[in-house]
């Protein structure tokens, strides 16, 4: 396993990241524990996760579920980087209380503790903001943030989801404060969707943070999809983002066109997909999410392929990339 600096820090991350979202919902507790001691065992240290994932009336058991292969000892929370998300509402079914949710100061104070307590450790490597929180100011994130780095109960701070500017916003405000702001943006990004690359990228570049991208295969549709439908096995479901993607004929011929150029090169379309993106600048590691461990072992195939120019090439030509901006949209 290769290893990489997050960002402007010190932190060395593995470049695949093991997603947990899978964990309850999709891959049972037993089987979870399985998946993060191959991956443990196979070199990746940095493990992703959320307060609400779990979801639903179950939000929060992907954390208890990391909390109790912690629990088992044997170096397994030493030799882990572990990240988890704050802004999602936790609120119990019912319960419309407010300030169980978003970025308050109130509600980081109390969405860390409760993190900490489902994990089962006394410290967050990694503590993300989930989304942007458009109704609290920097200044009052930024307070907040220096507590729990005070206090020891986090490491490092970083955001996902968010623009080119919220990205500089943070880090501006983090900066006249004299504190160290964002160290890393996790933002949806893969070859099919090359968005981030006009200004959360360069964003992300300018001021120091590491790159995590989430859906490095959008929803399937990079995993192999067609190829999966012709040996009636069925394509593996799709997120909102790519429901419906193979019925539109445009999305669909192209995604036909970047299987059987892979087929050509007898390479696999998933495992292509991951590689692709550990090629590109200011990028950390993607997020994998493995259900099974043979999922597992398909990410860390694509940990050791190597892309030829001609090849990344070609996969451009499919999927062309926006160009930064203004240039994206101007001249």
């Amino acid at each position: 396993m290769e290893y990489t600096q997050l960002g402007r820090t010190g932190l060395r991350v593995s470049r695949i990241v093991l997603g947990t979202m899978n964990f309850g919902p999709q891959t049972d507790e037993s089987g979870s524990h399985t998946i993060m001691d191959a991956a443990q065992g196979a070199g990746i240290n940095f493990f992703d996760t959320a307060n609400v994932y779990g979801w639903g009336p179950n939000k929060g058991r992907t954390e208890e579920i990391l909390g109790t292969w912690f629990a088992k000892g044997g170096g397994r929370r030493e030799k882990t980087v572990l990240a988890t998300k704050v802004f999602g509402n936790m609120a119990a079914e019912g319960d419309s209380t407010p300030n169980q949710d978003r970025l308050s100061a109130l509600n980081i104070r109390r969405a860390v503790d409760a993190s900490l307590k489902r994990l089962q450790t006394d410290y967050i490597d990694l503590y993300q903001f989930h989304h942007v929180d458009r109704q609290t100011p920097w200044e009052e994130i930024w307070q907040a943030v220096d507590v729990l780095i005070q206090q020891g109960k986090i490491i490092y701070a970083g955001s996902s989801n968010h623009a080119g500017w919220h990205i500089a916003q943070a880090n501006e405000t983090a900066a006249r404060r004299g504190t160290y702001g964002l160290v890393s943006e996790q933002c949806l990004y893969n070859l099919a969707e090359r968005r981030a690359e006009m200004d959360v990228i360069p964003a992300a570049q300018e001021y120091g943070l590491g790159v995590i991208p989430w859906s490095p295969l959008h929803g399937g549709l990079l995993g192999g999809a067609i190829r999966k439908e012709t040996e009636g096995g069925g394509a593996r479901s799709t997120s909102g983002r790519s429901a419906d993607a193979l019925a539109n004929s445009e999305v669909r011929e192209q995604i036909q066109r970047y299987e059987n150029l892979l087929a050509e090169h007898g390479l696999d379309p998933g495992e292509t997909a991951l590689a692709w993106l550990l090629t590109r600048p200011g990028v950390t590691g993607p997020i994998v999410g493995p259900r099974t461990p043979e999922q597992l072992e398909s990410a860390l195939r694509a940990a050791e392929l190597k892309l030829d120019e001609g090849l990344l090439a070609s996969l451009d030509e499919i999927f062309p990339g926006p160009g930064p901006t203004p240039e994206a949209f101007a001249w």
